[in-house]
């Protein structure tokens, strides 16, 4: 009999339950305490770590379903290495993600997150809140994934031109420029990578440094992870960044940000607690991608859906 874990956040465990009546569906707040050791499925959301020690701890487990896109929180040698499948949908939630790049692009523009700290803390700073019309603005998009792809759609009809950073992997009909050139041309730069060792940190002292004469936007709608975000406050401190807007901001990420959110008040900063995808229809349709997929898993433990898998 397959049993089914479902990461609470991660899908809607009740309507699994009323779609599968035979199957044992239990629900977890995290992957930390105590897992069942039965199960054969595990539906996941991001900001946990499913490696070789939880893995170690469900060695029935033959399916990982991913209800979003990362995956980099995920040992994926390692289930490769047990011949677990991994199931994600990177498609559902993207143009959800590119609606929050705009939203954090015309904030950061008019300088709203700096007004609003500041009379939260008593302090009327109208002069220091004297924006830029968006539509003067070019935007330089790092990652032409899903993600990367929707936040270029969603810029597109606002701002005086887009491009993607060159590389060999962009899809067809994209314009280009070379990183160089998209660092020190671009007004706007919205980082949309996914996470590996080649992009950790890979928006750092360097990447800030060729930019600084730009005093550009920077809006995080990847991993946060792919940013040096010491550094970025830093220089939104020191006014090489004239904003810094960062959506994916996981639990762990809280004391990173401690000291830059007491001093807030002087900063046009934006963090949003991982919110891009957080939208009523994705969450309904990722609830009923993964029903329709466990229903598969289930039925036979081999079918996959065209949601996406490694």
């Amino acid at each position: 009999m397959s049993s089914v874990l479902v990461v609470r956040g991660a899908a809607d465990a009740g309507a699994i339950r009323r779609a599968l009546p035979g199957v044992l569906v239990r629900e977890s707040t995290d992957l930390g305490s105590p897992l069942p050791a039965d199960s054969t499925v595990v539906v996941l959301r991001s900001g946990l770590r499913l490696g070789r020690c939880e893995l170690d701890a469900l060695p029935r487990l033959r399916h990982v379903v991913r209800t979003g896109s990362g995956i980099d929180h995920i040992d994926v040698n390692a289930l490769r290495g047990r011949g677990i499948r991994l199931h994600r949908n990177a498609e559902a939630g993207a143009d959800a993600v590119g609606e929050w790049v705009l939203a954090a692009a015309l904030s950061l523009s008019r300088r709203i997150p700096l007004g609003q700290h500041a009379l939260q803390l008593g302090r009327h700073e109208k002069q220091a809140c004297a924006g830029v019309p968006l539509g003067t603005l070019t935007a330089g998009i790092w990652g032409a994934g899903p993600v990367g792809l929707a936040a270029g759609r969603a810029l597109a009809p606002h701002v005086a031109g887009t491009a993607y950073a060159a590389w060999p992997s962009n899809p067809p009909g994209l314009r280009e420029l070379s990183p160089t050139a998209l660092a020190e041309q671009s007004h706007v730069h919205v980082v949309a990578l996914p996470l590996r060792p080649t992009t950790r940190r890979v928006v750092g002292e360097e990447f800030l440094a060729r930019v600084a004469p730009q005093r550009p936007l920077l809006i995080c709608a990847g991993r946060l992870e792919t940013l040096d975000v010491t550094a970025c406050l830093r220089a939104l401190a020191n006014g090489r960044l004239s904003g810094l807007a960062l959506d994916p901001v996981e639990q762990a990420h809280l004391p990173l940000l401690a000291a830059a959110t007491s001093t807030a008040e002087s900063l046009n900063l934006l963090v949003s607690p991982h919110i891009g995808a957080q939208r009523s229809d994705v969450r309904s349709a990722l609830d009923r991608w993964a029903v329709d997929l466990l229903r598969e898993i289930t039925a036979d433990d081999v079918g996959v859906r065209d949601g996406g898998r490694w």
